[in-house]
């Protein structure tokens, strides 16, 4: 009987002792509440102690979390919408703060996070025109919403970590617009580089005739040249030639006049007494 008591005082102690203990993931932020007043939210990952019936522990995811927000239409600079996929990554800040803001529900603060974000977007877009959303670096847009919305946030409790956005669009019916206007451009340029290929054509047809007629003038000079030389140096062997034996000479110009004349089948008619005949009257 008495053994029975030992043990049943035993397990009384034993579950006393389990209710004034908690523990505390690293994963996890606590909160201590008295009589439902927080007195307590600071709590480091480990073994800690608390009052039966009269504390209780409520304890909260500190993973970071994933907001995906849908996508959005946001105006530019210039008035156009733009269509913006983006997410949030955030975790518990301030655990005693975030649970009185959305009574430490995780849905709830994500709706109370999209709208802050959208607020940041709408505010940081509507500086800036198409191209420069475009244009400029992702990071630099990520680092302005996140240090934009993180005031914000903090007043719930919440600490962002990092803002992405994913993907820039235009709806359709500007994108239709945008792209006409692209093509436009892009025929403006072809038509540019057409023209500077024809007149660049043209200057390098124009060199090449230009080439063309100094090359045959010049050719025609050194051939005409080359052929008075040559004339000139042939009238200097016939006069040599001549001036060496002018009888032999006289002689073999008349033969060879002789040949072409007899050669052919036409009628000459002359008086026999000219001096073309001259040599067949001469006789040894």
């Amino acid at each position: 009987m008495i053994q029975n008591k030992v043990i049943l005082g035993v397990v009384g102690l034993l579950l006393v002792g389990m209710m004034c203990v908690f523990t505390v993931n690293q994963t996890e932020k606590a909160i201590k509440f008295q009589l439902g007043e927080i007195v307590k939210n600071d709590y480091e990952p480990g073994l800690h102690f608390k009052f039966p019936f009269i504390n209780n522990i409520k304890k909260f995811d500190a993973r970071i979390q994933t907001m995906s927000a849908k996508p959005e239409r946001f105006l530019t600079a210039e008035k156009k919408n733009v269509i913006v996929d983006s997410f949030v990554k955030w975790r518990i800040g301030n655990v005693s703060t975030f649970y009185t803001s959305v009574a430490g529900d995780i849905d709830q603060a994500n709706l109370r996070l999209d709208q802050i974000i959208k607020d940041a977007f709408r505010s940081e877009f509507s500086k800036r025109n198409i191209k420069q959303l475009i244009s400029t670096d992702r990071s630099a847009i990520r680092e302005i919403l996140t240090n934009n919305s993180k005031a914000v946030a903090a007043e719930l409790g919440m600490e962002i970590v990092d803002v992405q956005v994913m993907r820039i669009d235009l709806p359709p019916e500007v994108s239709s617009s945008v792209f006409r206007r692209m093509e436009a451009e892009r025929e403006r340029v072809a038509r540019e580089f057409r023209s500077q290929g024809a007149e660049a054509a043209e200057r390098i047809r124009a060199d090449a005739d230009r080439q063309r007629v100094v090359t045959l003038a010049n050719a025609f000079r050194d051939a005409e040249k080359l052929r008075g030389e040559g004339d000139a140096t042939s009238a200097e062997i016939y006069a040599k030639a001549y001036g060496a034996d002018t009888e032999f000479f006289t002689f073999y110009r008349s033969l060879n006049a002789y040949k072409k004349t007899f050669s052919s089948s036409s009628m000459i008619v002359l008086d026999p007494d000219s001096d073309f005949f001259q040599y067949f009257k001469k006789q040894k």
